[in-house]
């Protein structure tokens, strides 16, 4: 039997892994903290709305709704083949990591070009607000 993912649960690990507070979410959706809170219980989410959460946490939706913290620990565990003896090269000589954590690995590497680019971006507008703001001190000067 498929255990169907709880979009809330995996929004609210999402925004804890990257110590993101409901408040701070709350602000970047233009919501209440409260309604952050009642996302975060509900099982399934609208699209239109995953996309924004899936923006503001820096993922993508599909990374949100296929989330699952039991898959990470186990593709982890896994990974370590404890049959074979510890060899010179230390324990996990011959840990092999799975397609889907490979995949994991990849998508996280995108992520994070993502974010740098978000990244850069903001501080380019940080920039220019500040040149704005000194242009508009000169002039009441």
């Amino acid at each position: 039997m498929t255990k169907t993912p709880h979009i809330g649960r995996n929004i609210c690990r999402l925004r804890e892994l990257r110590e993101i507070k409901q408040e701070t979410m709350a602000e970047e959706l233009g919501i209440s903290q409260q309604a952050v809170s009642k996302l975060e219980q509900n099982e399934t989410i609208e699209d239109v709305t995953l996309g924004r959460i899936a923006k503001v946490l820096g993922f993508s939706p599909e990374v949100i709704r296929n989330y699952n913290d039991e898959a990470v620990i186990n593709n982890i565990q896994n990974s370590y083949d404890s049959s074979t003896p510890l060899q010179n090269n230390g324990p996990f000589h011959n840990c092999h990591f799975n397609d889907k954590l490979e995949q994991a690995l990849e998508e996280n590497k995108k992520l994070v070009d993502e974010i740098k680019s978000l990244y850069v971006a903001l501080l380019k507008e940080k920039d220019e607000k500040i040149v704005l703001l000194e242009e508009l001190f000169r002039k009441k000067e």
